[in-house]
Order: C-alpha cells, then sequence, then structure tokens
C-alpha cells in the first residue's frame, strides 16, 4: 500500500523525515503539496468557512484543504492509501498491518494513530487484522488508511460544512471506522508522553498562528452544541461489545 505525505515546501525537513522513516520500512509514498492559507479555494473569507462548529485559523482552513486533496486523490487511484501527516511517527510493524488491511474492503477508514484520549472501539478484534471496530474517535488525523469509499463520504461531508480535519474524521459516522490495536502511529508533539524521544525537533504550523479573535456566530454556537451532543449520545448508545479505552502504542 503507497503512503500520501501531506507537507509543506517550507518544512523540508520534515519530508526528510518522513521519506527516510517510510523508505526503511519499505512503503512506497509521494509527497502531497499541502495547501497555504493564500492558495485557499474559496478563500478564507468565503461564506463556506463560516458554516463549521467555531471560526478557524486559516492554517486550520488549509489542513482540511489539504488532507481533502488526498481523499481526492484515493478516489482518482481507486485504491486504498495510507495519508499521513509530515510528523508521523510509525512503528515497525506498520508495513505487516498495511498488509493484512488492504485486502479487507469493510475498512474503509483505519487509524493508526494515538494520541493518549480514550476511543469508543469494540473489544473484540478482526479476525483478519490487529485492529476493532471503531465506533468514535476524539482526535488525530496524522496517519489514516482510506478507501475510495470512505473517501467520497469525507469529501460529501466536508463540501456541506468546514471543520478541523481530524474533526471531520470523528464526526463522520457514515464511515465505517477501525482502530489499529495496538496503535502503530504517533505525532511527534505526543512522543514525550509516550516515553519516546522525538525524532526531530519540530513546531506545528497551526500553532504559530493565533486563534481568531472573531466570537463564535449564533450558527456556528448552533452546530457546536448539535455537534458534542451527536458525539455524547454516539457515546452513551449501548453498541454491542463497545468499551471506551486509551489505546496504547505498540511496544517493540
Amino acid at each position: 500500500m503507497k503512503a500520501l505525505v501531506i507537507n509543506l515546501a517550507s518544512e523540508a525537513p520534515r519530508m526528510a523525515f518522513m521519506a527516510g522513516q517510510l523508505t526503511r520500512l519499505g512503503i512506497a509514498f509521494e509527497r502531497v503539496d499541502a495547501i497555504t492559507p493564500d492558495r485557499l479555494s474559496p478563500p478564507s473569507d468565503h461564506a463556506y468557512w463560516q458554516r463549521g462548529e467555531r471560526p478557524l485559523r486559516t492554517t486550520e482552513m488549509a489542513a482540511l484543504a489539504s488532507h481533502r486533496i488526498a481523499w481526492e486523490r484515493v478516489v482518482a487511484e481507486d485504491a486504498p492509501l495510507l495519508i499521513c501527516e509530515d510528523d508521523a511517527v510509525l512503528h515497525r510493524d506498520a508495513p505487516a498491518f498495511l498488509r493484512a488491511v488492504e485486502g479487507l474492503p469493510e475498512a474503509e477508514l483505519v487509524s493508526l494513530e494515538t494520541r493518549g484520549r480514550a476511543k469508543l472501539i469494540a473489544r473484540a478484534p478482526h479476525p483478519q487484522a490487529p485492529m476493532h471496530r471503531l465506533w468514535q474517535d476524539r482526535s488525530g488525523a496524522a496517519a489514516y488508511v482510506l478507501r475510495p469509499a470512505g473517501a467520497r463520504r469525507l469529501l460529501d461531508r466536508a463540501a456541506q460544512a468546514p471543520g478541523l480535519a481530524d474533526g471531520i474524521l470523528c464526526a463522520a459516522y457514515e464511515v465505517t471506522a477501525w482502530q489499529a490495536v495496538p496503535a502503530l502511529a504517533v505525532q511527534l508533539d505526543h512522543c514525550a508522553a509516550l516515553g519516546l524521544t522525538p525524532p526531530i525537533e519540530t513546531e506545528s504550523s497551526i500553532d504559530r498562528e493565533a486563534r481568531p479573535k472573531a466570537a463564535k456566530s449564533a450558527g456556528q454556537k448552533l452546530r457546536r452544541v448539535r455537534g458534542q451532543l451527536r458525539m455524547g449520545l454516539r457515546q452513551l448508545r449501548r453498541l454491542p461489545g463497545a468499551e471506551r479505552r486509551v489505546v496504547p502504542f505498540a511496544t517493540d
């Protein structure tokens, strides 16, 4: 399975890091030129960007636009692809996992990542791969497998309203999602929390931009409440064999 690496042209060290680890793991990859705020389409002042749950930084808008490009690539290539942000640290077992899930059509979206937050997952694993059905995630878009069916649904959702890239992934209940257990990816900024030494030092381009000063509009506030209620009901549903748990990162 090929990987797509979302990378800003200004972040050459990150791309070098990703190229190095993917080459060592034997995973073929292509770079996806990440969108910058000045290249947004529609532009940041367009009404589309007001349809979400809160005002977005222009860098957050650009991150969503970049992931949309990757989703479009999945549809165009008509094959499952591993989508990585350029700060994803992959475990050495990732290649074997990708081989296991590549031929499973039910795996429309598979998160490889952990960020130390509890996820709602099935207790029982998939019979053919070390993954569990993922009913509710909370964050994370650094490393995930996406199939064409899932990509089309994500593109449809993003066309209706914007949001954080991982927010779109977490809210897409129409996509059949799974979680690698143990997790096989972690972002650089979460390495220390897992007792890992970050391979490179880096800073998020999103964190460099201050949050928008504009208050939420009435429509954004209402959509936020609806979104939180929807997520809460998802957590409270008595899904057969489901449990909330923090997915550990794989050990060597």
